[in-house]
């Protein structure tokens, strides 16, 4: 299955330094993302959502940084995983999401749950590229959904 490259867009380096005659605002103008429309309350648990994927990202890779492959884990589990969704969150959301953006969520928790067990293993053996390449693949699916889809 194939999904969208990350597509390159020129960022402001402050918020607060976009002027409405920029070219960052030009760029948000033609911004190619596929715009997805959730109801506004669904819309706001989507968002907190994110927001807890990218904080369980941070702690993942804190963890692995100072050697705590378990801990890293641990973290994936609980913030990233399957597991992560609660009650029928994700099918709430998942009627809302083109299939290739409902692809690339599924995508990231599978990913989560395998590299939970790569980074046991290395807790375990001491290898560590395996969870380190996963970690990789999970900031990849992310960096490939929120380069091709934009909340509305």
């Amino acid at each position: 299955m194939a999904f969208a490259q990350p597509m390159p867009m020129p960022m402001p380096m402050h918020p607060g330094s976009m002027r409405a005659d920029s070219p960052a605002t030009a760029s948000a103008a033609r911004d190619g993302r596929v715009p997805v429309a959730f109801p506004p309350a669904l819309k706001r648990e989507v968002l907190a959502t994110m927001r807890m994927h990218l904080q369980g990202l941070a702690q993942i890779q804190q963890a692995m940084a100072q050697g705590r492959y378990d801990e890293a884990a641990r973290f994936a589990s609980m913030t990233l995983g399957m597991s992560s969704m609660h009650g029928d969150q994700a099918q709430r959301e998942a009627r809302y999401m083109p299939p290739g953006m409902r692809a690339l969520g599924q995508r990231l928790h599978m990913q989560a749950g395998r590299f939970a067990l790569a980074a046991q293993d290395a807790t375990a053996t001491g290898d560590t590229r395996k969870p380190q390449q996963l970690f990789g693949q999970m900031m990849q699916t992310c960096v490939a959904c929120h380069a091709s889809y934009r909340l509305k």
